[in-house]
């Protein structure tokens, strides 16, 4: 077989072809592009970022020779007696436009929807959350912002082999996340992060357990702004199957600086097809600081419509005989959650 100009590594990269590719540089993204190109892939079609959805139509015409030159390498096979005590929870590779989070957060009051400046010290606190989760929490009460900077750390650190580390300057991730690089931003930025690292979380949904702190440690350069966080390396086995969402990226940023209008939009993004939930139920869910419930009703519809303006969904109502509040998601379904709803439905045997 005829080898690419390409010089091989000295030891693996990644478990698979995507995410070395994922990872790698640029200029080596192009070079096995063009060596797809050169074995039959259309010239037109190719395209070379660090999107998996831009890498999925031409990464199998070279993954063998990368392969062969080390540069990846499938994950062994699990001895028989340590599957049950040694497994190890790889994050999904989600797509670049979307951010996933595990649907315990989005359906509880871990990050409130308040103001910042009105966040309290916290301890050992059980939270509101939806009927069959717990959650308990210690440390200064995260916020929505908070919640921006946790989801694009988890982002970058799908990447990883173990999915616990990521690398970043800070000037890149705050623009990612859509702020500014004064010096107010660094600083609000490095606050965030050490209210991630200082608080202790236990989420318990059934027999599973989640019992951390939600970034474990932080190293920074401050001379090249290169910042190493590190997850809690259990944050993992909160992405279990069928128990995190997508949110889209796009449509929370537009939300930005409306509080109430992001935990929504996180809280529904949970939600295949929602149930009716009261006004009370939902204060309450968000974590938020409005006591008088007639004020939060009325900041509730404004939050909604602003979902709506963004096209998170595309109706909403409040019943005024029962304060039920109904949501129409339309099209920003996801495709896995209209998999979920064509799934048909048991039919229990009637009984003899």
């Amino acid at each position: 077989m005829e080898q690419p100009a390409i010089k091989a590594q000295s030891s693996p990269k990644a478990d698979s072809a995507t995410r070395y590719l994922v990872r790698a540089s640029e200029e080596e993204r192009k070079k096995w592009g063009e060596r797809a190109v050169a074995l039959g892939f259309p010239r037109a079609k190719l395209k070379t970022t660090d999107r998996v959805t831009d890498l999925l139509p031409w990464y199998k015409f070279v993954e063998q020779e990368m392969r062969e030159q080390g540069l990846w390498e499938p994950p062994q096979p699990e001895p028989e007696n340590e599957k049950r005590t040694a497994k190890v929870i790889q994050l999904p590779l989600w797509p670049e436009p979307v951010r996933a989070v595990p649907n315990d957060i989005l359906r509880s009051a871990l990050f409130a929807a308040i103001q910042g400046k009105t966040r309290r010290y916290l301890k050992k606190e059980v939270l509101a959350s939806v009927e069959g989760v717990t959650v308990s929490f210690t440390g200064g009460q995260l916020d929505q912002s908070d919640l921006d900077v946790w989801e694009q750390a988890v982002h970058l650190a799908r990447t990883d082999p173990l999915g616990n580390k990521c690398y970043f300057r800070g000037n890149s991730f705050l623009k990612s996340i859509g702020r500014g690089n004064g010096k107010a931003q660094y600083e609000w930025l490095n606050d965030a992060i050490n209210r991630l690292v200082a608080c202790a979380v236990e989420i318990r949904n059934g027999s599973r357990v989640f019992t951390g702190s939600l970034l474990s440690s932080c190293c920074r350069d401050e001379k090249t702004g290169v910042y190493e966080l590190t997850l809690d390396p259990k944050t993992v086995k909160l992405y279990t199957v069928n128990n995190w969402s997508s949110v889209e990226w796009e449509q929370r940023q537009a939300l930005m600086g409306k509080p109430l209008a992001l935990w929504l939009h996180g809280f529904y993004s949970s939600h295949a097809k929602p149930l009716p939930y009261k006004v009370e139920t939902l204060r309450k869910l968000s974590g938020g600081n409005t006591k008088d419930l007639k004020q939060f009703r009325r900041l509730l519809g404004f939050a909604l419509e602003s979902m709506k303006t963004v096209g998170a969904i595309v109706a909403w109502s409040i019943d005024t005989a029962t304060d039920l509040v109904t949501v129409d998601r339309g099209a920003a379904l996801t495709d896995s959650q209209r998999r979920h709803l064509a799934k048909p439905t048991r039919r229990r045997k009637p009984k003899a």
